[in-house]
């Protein structure tokens, strides 16, 4: 391996960071699943983001003193991405499982250079058409084939509408990145996200539910890791490209499957097919293709 090949295989601190957060994301698709049982999804996020926005107001206390404008309008935009993409990904993990959410949120992949072309007009490579063309074959395997064809169902399509949320909360992080307080955004964009979800309960038809340790417990602990993901997420993209964290988020649907068939969960063969089309459209949409360069004629 050339040494220039060898600097590109290493992760800075900040993508090691990132590496870790997929992990993380990969566990929390199981737990939400079984959270689900016994809450409604929006009452769910709402507490979830809720003890998020606190336990990063009382870590960040000091750093909140100085919040401005700016910092409570990029906190708000997030937020309401943040709000959208979790939210849709849990109403979904009420009918499918957390392997196929995974596999099927993982199409948010292909989507950050799609989305890049409309915000910034910079045309995505020809490889990214290919990764999305990967990636939604992929997306329909795992959903499931029926007798008349390719469908979706509820839980299928919502979780493919949240993965335009989290494509753009990506997008929007790094937008951001380096213009505001890393803290100061964090703790507006967890509080803005909890209170949407809060006030979606009663236009859902949904009802605050009875007390149980499983949601209260599950609310708590995925609090604290949506408070340490978020924050971690907008500092280490400060630094690193929306392109190259799009592509470490990648491994989050492979954490997800490994800790779905450790609790039982077992995809059928075509969405096994489907999950790897969808991987392969990953990895094949953050591709840079070599250009060759042209010797200029001879004078």
């Amino acid at each position: 391996m050339n040494p220039t090949a060898a600097r590109g295989l290493r992760l800075s601190r900040q993508e090691w960071v990132l590496v870790a957060i997929t992990f993380l994301w990969g566990a929390t698709f199981l737990v939400v699943h079984f959270a689900v049982t016994t809450t409604g999804p929006w009452f769910f996020v709402g507490i979830r983001f809720l003890a998020a926005g606190v336990i990063a107001a009382l870590v960040l206390n000091r750093e909140l003193r100085g919040l401005r404008p700016r910092e409570i309008g990029a906190g708000a935009a997030i937020g309401v991405m943040v709000y959208l993409g979790y939210g849709l990904q849990t109403v979904g993990l009420q009918t499918i499982d957390s392997s196929t959410s995974a596999f099927i949120t993982a199409f948010y992949v292909p989507l950050v250079p799609l989305l890049q072309w409309v915000v910034f007009r910079k045309a995505p490579r020809w490889t990214v058409w290919i990764g999305v063309v990967l990636a939604f074959a992929g997306l329909l395997l795992v959903a499931g084939p029926s007798a008349a064809g390719f469908s979706l169902g509820h839980g299928e399509l919502v979780t493919m509408i949240s993965t335009l949320a989290i494509a753009a909360e990506i997008i929007l992080i790094s937008v951001f990145a380096g213009r505001v307080d890393v803290g100061r955004v964090t703790v507006v964009q967890l509080i803005v996200a909890s209170l949407l979800a809060f006030l979606t309960m009663p236009v859902a038809g949904e009802a605050v539910p009875a007390f149980s340790w499983v949601w209260l417990l599950a609310a708590i602990g995925l609090g604290a890791m949506s408070a340490a993901i978020q924050w971690a997420m907008n500092w280490a993209q400060r630094s690193v490209s929306p392109t190259r964290a799009t592509i470490i988020y990648a491994g989050e649907p492979v954490w997800a499957g490994i800790f779905g068939r450790l609790a039982g969960e077992r995809l059928p063969a075509l969405a096994i097919v489907g999950a790897a089309l969808i991987i392969a459209g990953m990895v094949v949409s953050e591709l840079s293709p070599r250009t060759r360069r042209r010797t200029p004629p001879p004078t």
